[in-house]
């Protein structure tokens, strides 16, 4: 299925990027197997399906889309397309893919912005059978192509979610005829079992006790932070319970996660705990209960602005959930990684035809160290799993030249394992643009582990009138031809008290 999606897609953004996920559900709606696609995505999925499943009178050939982060979703961008599959006759499972699109319509081009509610971020699409027994629902696509900046490429990215889902039920259909729709549930149904099992030793293994940990976001770009982000992690019979009891209240900006999202921050962390080989299904979420007050930025409630939520607070909420981890494993729990997405859009009007366009990319930086080796360099940490995109890519594309995609020398933290460099990204527009900035540790570097320094901040600077200056970690800014916009992103966090490695000094910045 992403195969078909990332080959079929019109956006770089999805074909270059990879910014897309797949997964595979029972007849209820469990997961049964998911691809090595983007963690904030999948992790999120069960909470939707537990929605829909039960919603609908699903019928042989339909297709339900949504982006509602208030029913599973994570932010507007991230479009979810689930089909129902049919075997003799009779309801066997679901196939479903999220990809995140460059443009949702809203406020801002590339629907990602320090917004105040969540209609400024763009259309809201309940969940809607936009496909029944085959036949197409015209009117709801036209609807909401109407109301975004780029139709076309919007039109050619749903194609090919909708192709990767035929072809996902295609291919559960023969395995289901090949072995028998009996044999098939067993085994998801085992499966299941097995992740389950191996989860319950994991929390066994947790020593008694109540583990602690917290993070701060900077801030929501409408002034206010520094904002903790606190947890608690205790067993009780084999199930883990994170309490996200102490959080701060939900906020103005962009900053707010849906609960579906804190669910799948909890997730990943504990999925980084299982042996190696351990299906990742239903059988692992099983074992995990997640306590997140209403109002919060973990459990913010609708009319909330969640954009940064999906990207920025996922992050942040893992770094606390590793915290309160390290407690308990304090051998195996790494130092903090970049903590960020390092979100950067930008859009306008092509010069030549004057068709507007939208574009939208995250920037990887450095990752914590361990307490048997360096952090990677360069690189897209925990909730994130993309790729960059590819100078040739954006710039045959857009009206953009990529002047710098560098090494941030020395910004990875120092100790007995330092942490891995972050990454320089400097863009200079060819073309009047407005570019937004949702990116975060610009003011706190992260945590080191057992006595190794934190990784540098990262930092956002303007390339205005001939000099340098300061660009804002979140905001709005309008652009002219010539102006570039340079992101230097955090390093990883070190490991342990130790001499300097080889390789540190500098101003950080990786640029002179």
């Amino acid at each position: 299925m992403g195969v078909v999606l990332e080959r079929a897609a019109y956006s770089p953004n999805i074909k270059e990027r990879r910014d897309h996920s797949c997964a595979v559900f029972d007849a209820r709606g469990r997961l049964a197997a998911q691809a090595a696609h983007i963690p904030v995505h999948l992790g999120a999925f069960p909470q939707m399906m537990a929605t829909l499943v039960p919603r609908f009178r699903w019928r042989p050939g339909d297709l339900v889309i949504c982006n509602d982060p208030f029913v599973g979703g994570t932010h507007l961008p991230d479009i979810s397309v689930i089909s129902p599959v049919f075997v003799t006759g009779r309801l066997r499972g679901f196939v479903a893919n999220r990809a995140h699109h460059a443009d949702i319509g809203g406020a801002f081009p590339g629907s990602m912005a320090p917004t105040t509610e969540i209609y400024q971020e763009g259309v809201i699409l309940p969940p809607i059978c936009i496909r029944q027994r085959g036949r197409w629902e015209d009117g709801v696509l036209e609807l909401f192509l109407r109301n975004v900046r780029t139709p076309e490429e919007r039109r050619g990215d749903l194609a090919a979610q909708f192709g990767a889902n035929d072809v996902g039920v295609q291919r559960f259909v023969e395995l289901a005829e090949c072995y028998g729709a009996a044999e098939l549930r067993r085994r998801m149904d085992e499966a299941r079992r097995r992740s389950n099992r191996a989860t319950a030793e994991v929390i066994a293994g947790f020593p008694a006790g109540r583990f602690t940990g917290e993070d701060w976001l900077d801030d929501d770009g409408h002034g206010s932070g520094p904002l903790p982000i606190r947890v608690s992690l205790l067993k009780r019979q084999r199930t883990l319970i994170a309490d996200f009891t102490g959080t701060a209240p939900q906020q103005r900006g962009s900053i707010n996660a849906t609960l579906a999202v804190t669910h799948s921050a909890v997730y990943y962390a504990l999925l980084c705990l299982l042996p190696e080989g351990t299906p990742l299904n239903q059988g692992v979420f099983e074992r995990v209960r997640v306590l997140a007050p209403e109002g919060t930025l973990v459990n913010a409630c609708s009319p909330a602005a969640v954009a940064a939520g999906n990207v920025e607070t996922s992050q942040r909420t893992v770094d606390a959930v590793f915290a309160a981890l390290a407690q308990a494993f304090p051998h195996r729990i790494p130092a903090a990684s970049q903590g960020t997405m390092n979100n950067f859009t930008l859009g306008g009007q092509l010069p030549e035809t004057r068709q507007p366009w939208a574009y939208y990319e995250t920037t990887g930086g450095g990752a914590g160290a361990s307490p048997e080796s360096d952090g990677i360099s360069a690189v897209h940490c925990h909730m994130s799993n993309t790729r960059n995109t590819p100078a040739e890519a954006m710039e045959y594309h857009y009206p953009v030249r990529v002047r710098a995609n560098a090494l941030r020398t020395g910004s990875g933290g120092r100790g007995r394992h330092r942490g891995g460099d972050g990454v320089v990204r400097e863009l200079e527009l060819l073309a009047p643009a407005t570019a937004v900035l949702l990116t975060d540790r610009r003011s706190r570097g992260p945590y080191g582990r057992d006595g190794g320094s934190p990784g540098r901040p990262g930092s956002n600077e303007l390339y205005r009138d001939g000099r340098w200056g300061p660009a804002p970690a979140k905001g709005q800014l309008e652009l002219t031809a010539g102006e570039r916009i340079r992101l230097a992103t955090p390093g990883g966090g070190a490991w342990g008290h130790g001499p300097a490695s080889p390789g540190e000094g500098g101003d950080g910045t990786g640029a002179e």
